[in-house]
């Protein structure tokens, strides 16, 4: 006698395809996500302030450099020269003051990135606005 093989329970009755597909859900998922684009659509349309450089100085006018440099272990000097950090802030008010006044800022290899940050918010905080960072071209090769 043969034995017959269990139908699985998962089994069509029927070979034949389902032609009716409920696409109710479909629709409602649709509508749904259709109304949250539509809702959050505006916020994204806020305008950004930025801050666009001016003209520049008159022809022939040359910029009064003043160079910060910081070194690996986090010290301080002005034009080369020494500075402590309590003078910081006098000086770079000389700089925000005179309109031709530019601040380059140097950073050594090895400075600690801590030590930058800080420095940058002394900077930022001076109302420094004609900043240059000197010697990043070494930078730009690593990066590719």
């Amino acid at each position: 006698m043969r034995q017959r093989r269990p139908t699985p329970y998962y089994r069509i009755p029927s070979e034949a395809p389902i032609r009716d597909l409920n696409t109710t859900p479909l629709i409602d998922v649709m509508l749904v996500l259709l109304v949250l684009f539509i809702i959050t659509m505006p916020m994204a349309n806020h305008k950004v302030a930025v801050d666009l450089p001016q003209a520049g100085p008159a022809a022939g006018v040359e910029p009064v450099v003043q160079r910060l440099d910081i070194d690996a272990a986090g010290r301080l000097s002005w034009n080369g020269a020494p500075i402590a950090p309590a003078a910081l802030p006098a000086r770079l008010e000389e700089v925000r003051n005179d309109p031709r006044g530019e601040l380059h800022l140097h950073a050594h290899a090895e400075t600690r990135y801590n030590d930058f940050d800080r420095l940058l918010a002394v900077v930022k905080g001076a109302g420094i606005e004609r900043l240059g960072l000197v010697d990043n071209a070494r930078f730009a090769k690593s990066g590719s």
